[in-house]
């Protein structure tokens, strides 16, 4: 495969190499940088995120009305408000969440730190050594969860409203039923916690999957080659958006992809490109408005019995 963006059906302004390979970097980079230089002004570790982290949403925004992946994918599909809702809801939801998953995570790091006379966290490595564990760590939980959801319909029906996605473009990142986010993201926060990690490192964690997670879901040409077998990016998960279940059964990993290669979930197929047409093949009648979208998993039965009426070869209704 060429370093230059190929695909069935190509965009009509191809990014130059050097873009595709280095956006992602770079940004992230310069992100990090940016909330350190707060951080050590004596900005709270929590506030000197949101200006790089809404900094590096604006500029992935603006990447892709100029180098799209999918010129189609740039057109709105009704979507936007929906994708919208949902983000907001995210970040209330985590608000909500984050001081009782700390409390409850320092208590019982106290208690392991007393029971084994010495904390677990790894507090006098250089700090992006212990980003680095951090997302290690902290995405194995994730990636079980994630994988248990794609293969138990209990919550499936949570996280298919993730997966109702009609394109990929950056705001559909916040796409989440808000408790398939808990599901996801309350295990790896607790479980940093309870070894230990700071308040700091935490920071760093939920800077680097936001952003993270805007690249992986973007409309936008990019490469990352050999660093795809480190970070999730949008090359592995545009495979997971497939409706192909044996396509979409696969990289699993949130932020990184070092969980799909040692258990065997990886998939990144070099003779073709991901599908432009994604989605839930057998919900083709999935609700598409947030209220609908929230109350879906609770009307589970009647979401796929509306959909089954007109999947291939149904009978009609009268």
């Amino acid at each position: 495969m060429n370093a230059t963006l190929q695909t069935t059906h190509p965009p009509l302004r191809m990014a130059p190499t050097a873009f595709q390979w280095s956006v992602f970097p770079l940004v992230m980079a310069t992100v990090i940088a940016g909330s350190y230089f707060l951080m050590v002004r004596g900005v709270n570790p929590a506030l000197a995120i949101l200006g790089p982290q809404f900094a590096a949403f604006f500029v992935v925004a603006v990447a892709e009305r100029i180098y799209p992946y999918h010129q189609s994918w740039l057109r709105s599909q009704h979507d936007i408000r929906v994708d919208a809702t949902h983000t907001a809801g995210i970040g209330i939801t985590t608000a909500i969440l984050a001081p009782f998953v700390v409390s409850a995570g320092v208590a019982t790091a106290a208690w392991l730190s007393a029971a084994l006379g010495s904390g677990l966290w790894p507090q006098d490595w250089p700090l992006l050594a212990q980003i680095a564990l951090a997302l290690v760590i902290g995405e194995l939980p994730g990636y079980w969860v994630h994988r248990w959801q794609h293969s138990w319909d209990g919550l499936w029906r949570f996280h298919s409203v993730h997966h109702s996605a009609p394109r990929l473009y950056w705001l559909n990142a916040g796409r989440f039923h808000p408790i398939d986010i808990m599901l996801t993201y309350v295990p790896s926060y607790f479980l940093l916690v309870m070894l230990g990690c700071n308040e700091l490192v935490l920071a760093y964690f939920g800077l680097v999957s936001s952003v993270h997670g805007i690249f992986q879901h973007a409309n936008l040409q990019l490469r990352l080659g050999p660093l795809n077998w480190i970070f999730s990016m949008a090359e592995l998960h545009r495979w997971h958006h497939s409706r192909t279940i044996e396509e979409a059964n696969t990289n699993f990993g949130q932020t990184i992809s070092i969980w799909d290669w040692v258990f065997g979930t990886r998939f990144l197929p070099k003779d073709r490109e991901p599908p432009r047409d994604i989605g839930i093949a057998d919900l083709p009648d999935f609700p598409m408005t947030w209220w609908a979208q929230i109350l879906a998993p609770f009307r589970w039965a009647r979401v796929k019995r509306e959909s089954a009426r007109h999947e291939p070869g149904a009978a009609t209704a009268d």
